[in-house]
């Protein structure tokens, strides 16, 4: 492994996996409960209900909000128990073989697109930024860049030596890369629904 990232940030990897499954994982039931009340009440006010902006309602009753014919929060729930385990994992001991590696970041990935699409939707279709589901997107993006990025510097995705060099000191910028993509949607959504007017 690169000497570039046996430093505290990638000591601190697995406790990572394991803080953001948890807030997604939170966020996730968070999201069923409100759409179990959503069922038991239509029509209810919903806790994370604010404004016409910023809102669940509109997300869960949407088609969108229920893409594979099941609530899409069902997804995190179990999703988001595969970072907490890992870290876990690792923090026993366990070492992983190559071919895990390389199918935990493609679920990863796999999560992260399947994000992408549902920010587009909910920014340019439902014109509503929901509460739980910005948790949730809050915490997919750093997972797939810090796994992505580690699964790169460490040689378990095939690279040159250059290749991993590289990764290895892209690794130390993930915090500044998840900005970066914050930053991103936030503009994005600003140029869109105009945010800022409903917050003065």
């Amino acid at each position: 492994m690169p000497n570039a990232i046996q430093t505290e940030r990638y000591r601190i990897f697995p406790f990572f996996l394991i803080l953001a499954g948890a807030i997604g994982f939170w966020a996730s039931w968070e999201l069923t409960v409100a759409k179990i009340q959503t069922l038991q009440n239509p029509g209810s006010s919903l806790g994370c209900d604010f404004s016409i902006l910023v809102q669940c309602g509109a997300n869960l009753s949407s088609w969108q909000g229920s893409v594979f014919g099941f609530p899409n929060p069902l997804l995190g729930l179990g999703g988001f128990v595969a970072p907490i385990a890992v870290g876990v994992a690792m923090l026993a001991g366990a070492k992983f073989a190559r071919w895990f590696w390389i199918a935990f970041n493609v679920g990863i990935a796999g999560a992260l697109a399947f994000v992408c699409w549902l920010i587009y939707q909910s920014i340019f279709n439902l014109g509503t930024l929901c509460p739980w589901c910005m948790v949730v997107w809050s915490v997919t993006i750093p997972l797939f860049w810090s796994v992505t990025l580690r699964n790169l510097a460490t040689g378990t995705i095939p690279l040159s030596r250059g290749g991993k060099k590289f990764f290895a000191s892209a690794y130390g910028w993930v915090p500044l890369i998840t900005i970066v993509s914050y930053l991103i949607v936030a503009v994005i959504a600003q140029l869109r629904l105009d945010v800022l007017s409903y917050l003065f």
